[in-house]
């Protein structure tokens, strides 16, 4: 069974996980000469992908959230500064990671993806 991108379910089994890791490099090794290759997770879910494969994390933007929000206090105004203190100390980088965070579930969500990991070559869901 695989989990649906939108409720999280209970870390599902190693064998399950390396059954599907299994059929997404049968899936990526069969499309090599494909254009394109993207692998869709969650941190619950992790992957190792071949190189030149993109892979999307869906849970990336809520973890640079959870970094932002470490040890903030209970005063608004207070947690407000520190967290645009630690935006400016990022910098362009974390900037940068925060774009590509969104636009990955921007992307993941416009290929109607409902399963978690999925496997998609030439824009086509596969596994």
């Amino acid at each position: 069974m695989t989990a649906s991108i939108f409720t999280r379910l209970p870390r599902q089994r190693a064998t399950h996980i390396a059954v599907m890791l299994g059929l997404a490099s049968a899936a990526i090794c069969q499309a090599a000469t494909a254009a394109d290759v993207l692998v869709v997770t969650d941190s619950l879910h992790p992957v190792q992908a071949p190189a030149g494969v993109r892979v999307i994390e869906l849970d990336q933007a809520a973890r640079i959230e959870a970094e932002l929000a470490v040890n903030l206090p209970a005063d608004p105004v207070r947690a407000t500064a520190i967290v645009q203190q630690r935006l400016r100390e990022g910098g362009q980088d974390l900037q940068r990671r925060i774009a590509r965070a969104y636009q990955d579930v921007a992307d993941a969500w416009g290929l109607g993806l409902t399963k978690l990991p999925a496997v998609v070559v030439d824009r086509r869901y596969v596994i």
